[in-house]
């Protein structure tokens, strides 16, 4: 497997070094959707998937989730978090192996969810149902220093419940003078790009595994489709996730950064484990 840049110990050394920080914030990859973004001594979980609950779901069916990047870290070892997110309900995005255990060491923890799934993510929880944060289309809501603002993300489609509310989302999420968006699982449709541009978007985190029908999963932006989108948003800089996490719905960073040389947008890709500074 592909061994994480840092984990563990050396991962938790990092993230201790510059807690205390004042300016700027850092936010590291953890594999797949998920991403931990630290400001001024707090600290937010992007869509965290830690476990290996979906290799073990389908170890004996016709679609095998074969891990190809090692864990960087345990949950239960995340106990200074503030506050994490779900986009929906795909297990790589709520995973009661990885919100249960970070539930155990940060009981604070708020969660910020798309309010049409809060019955859902209670009972795969096992939590109270008032708990998670619920978010609508163009709501916001303000926790630990972060302000989460809902974007509908089509995957593929625009799904709704009876009450016209989003089953995918993402989030715009600004702290102190920064902005960064993170998508969830989605592809382009219109209207996109015009919710995002009125936001001053410094990082954009966009998915680039593709969308494959034969894959028979919901699909993602590819890398070019992320490179364009960043930059009819005007994403200071793109990061790239949803790849090297699962053999059979993956693809090389290499057409991503082609795409946003193209294009003329900044990117960085990183290594499961790697640190983004951002002054």
């Amino acid at each position: 497997m592909i061994p994480p840049l840092q984990s563990d110990d050396v991962l938790l050394a990092d993230i201790e070094r510059t807690c205390a920080e004042p300016d700027g914030f850092r936010l590291w990859w953890l594999g797949q959707s998920g991403f931990l973004v630290q400001h001024r001594g707090r600290h937010l979980l992007l869509d965290p998937y830690l476990s290996d609950s979906l290799t073990r779901k389908y170890a004996r069916t016709d679609k095998p989730h074969v891990r190809m990047t090692e864990r960087v870290i345990a949950p239960e070892r995340l106990d200074f978090v503030d506050v994490a997110t779900s986009s929906h309900n795909h297990t790589d995005h709520l995973d009661a192996e990885t919100l249960g255990p970070l539930l155990d060491v940060n009981p604070g923890l708020e969660l910020v969810i798309p309010e049409a799934n809060r019955a859902f993510v209670a009972k795969r929880l096992e939590s109270d149902p008032e708990w998670p944060r619920g978010l609508t289309a163009g709501a916001s809501v303000s926790i630990a220093g972060f302000t989460f603002h809902g974007v509908p993300a089509a995957h593929n489609d625009l799904e709704t419940d009876a009450e016209g509310r989003h089953l995918y989302m993402g989030y715009v999420v600004r702290f102190g003078p920064y902005t960064i968006y993170h998508s969830g699982d989605t592809l382009t449709y219109p209207g996109l790009e015009d919710q995002l541009q009125k936001f001053d978007i410094d990082v954009a985190l966009l998915p680039i595994n593709g969308n494959l029908p034969e894959r028979r999963v919901a699909g993602n932006l590819n890398g070019e489709e992320a490179a364009r989108l960043a930059k009819a948003i005007g994403a200071k800089t793109v990061i790239p996730c949803h790849y090297e996490m699962f053999a059979f719905n993956t693809a090389p960073p290499a057409l991503f950064v082609t795409a946003c040389a193209a294009v003329g947008q900044s990117q960085r890709v990183l290594q499961a484990g790697e640190k983004f500074i951002a002054e």
